[in-house]
């Protein structure tokens, strides 16, 4: 990680004689020229290697800008006037129906406060903490179906070592209550990947402070129990978020009522096909975690969310008249003796397992590298300035 980003670095030049060099490095990476983006070949093809991992490779190219051939072109003029205003109706009723009810079950209800900038509804319970979760695995569900995830593929992985025989009841009781996950281990590729999640097991997320204003999904994120974090602000609060989830991670393992929290640990998005550096931050409760893998076969869209706009890839999504998405589950990985006192090993362990099982490749740069893939795309080669913004 650090010799990338010495590579990255620009240095002021000490001589005359670096001057021209210096001058070449100046130039943008790439070429905006063009409303394709047109690159040279070759600092093109350097520059998708060295970040290979947030590379999209679909029909539309990179940034959702590349020249489409006139079939593709047909097939997006169909679906703008067939499938897209039926999706777009139907979602936004989904969405609304789901609003409703979260309002109608927290009527007369304080929601939890475990900080001054915390507060969920995650914590109810009876009638309507049932409706809210039911309503809203079924409601997520459908909402996939909308999107044209008409089946989804699941997988459950038994590992060649996994041992589940006992012999004693009790024995086999307490087996389970020590392997309860309190958090789900994810791979993250797209916001697809929160809709799936609800639909399959409703946990808790982190997510940013301004989620819980956003008209219709403030509500909601509060019914599924968010963490939020102030990001724009590097202040003590960051420590009481990290606190916060590991209490809640400790509660659900001790507790099968209490909504698991769902954690993306490499801390952005990937094409699907790399698995970045784990941040050690998920697994601070050193409790067991359920890792679960997401892949999103295409043909000619990919669903990744990398380096095109929400706006651009959410329409191309509504155009693609089916889409499609694999999931591997993996068995409870509850962490050893050494593992809980080595963070870093047991994060770097968790991730090696799910890169085998998904037949990933392991990469080790991360977000600041893809600000400065990004940034070049855009044409913009200040990396001093890239490198040293604030974690989205």
């Amino acid at each position: 990680m650090a010799s990338e980003l010495h590579q990255l670095r620009f240095d002021p030049p000490q001589s005359n004689a670096s001057d021209e060099s210096s001058a070449q490095d100046d130039r943008p990476l790439l070429n905006p020229d063009s409303d394709a983006v047109a690159v040279a070949d070759d600092d093109s093809d350097d520059l998708h290697q060295k970040y290979a991992p947030f590379v999209r490779r679909d029909v539309y190219g990179t940034m959702g800008r590349g020249e489409l051939p006139w079939m593709e072109k047909v097939l997006l003029a169909i679906a703008l006037v067939t499938i897209v205003p039926i999706r777009v109706v139907i979602g936004m009723s989904l969405l609304f129906l789901y609003y409703m009810i979260c309002r109608v079950c927290t009527f007369f209800h304080d929601p939890n406060r475990e900080t001054d900038e915390q507060e969920d509804y995650a914590h109810m319970v009876g009638w309507r903490r049932s409706v809210i979760v039911c309503t809203g695995r079924f409601l997520s569900r459908a909402m996939l179906f909308v999107l044209g995830f008409y089946w989804i593929s699941e997988v459950y992985r038994i590992l060649p070592n996994e041992d589940k025989s006992t012999n004693e009841n009790e024995g086999q009781e307490k087996s389970q209550e020590s392997e309860r996950p309190g958090a789900i281990i994810s791979n993250h590729v797209s916001y697809l990947d929160i809709l799936y999640h609800m639909s399959s097991s409703f946990p808790s997320f982190v997510a940013k402070r301004s989620v819980a204003n956003i008209p219709l999904v403030g509500i909601i994120s509060k019914c599924l129990g968010c963490v939020y974090v102030q990001r724009e602000s590097k202040t003590s609060d960051s420590k009481g978020v990290s606190g916060v989830v590991s209490e809640r991670i400790r509660e659900a393992v001790k507790n099968s009522s209490a909504p698991m929290m769902m954690l993306f640990p490499e801390g952005t998005t990937t094409n699907g096909e790399f698995l970045l550096p784990f941040k050690t931050g998920a697994f601070l409760s050193r409790a067991p975690v359920l890792p679960l893998i997401l892949r999103y076969p295409y043909q000619r869209f990919s669903l990744a969310w990398e380096s095109i706009t929400g706006g651009r890839h959410f329409l191309l999504l509504l155009c693609q008249f089916v889409n499609h998405m694999e999931v591997i589950r993996l068995p409870v990985y509850v962490p050893s003796p050494e593992e809980k006192n080595d963070l870093k090993l047991y994060a770097n362990n968790v991730r090696r397992l799910m890169a085998k099982e998904g037949n990933m490749m392991l990469s080790d740069i991360g977000l600041a590298e893809k600000r400065v893939y990004l940034a070049a795309l855009n044409g913009n080669n200040n990396t001093h300035i890239v490198l040293h913004q604030k974690d989205d």
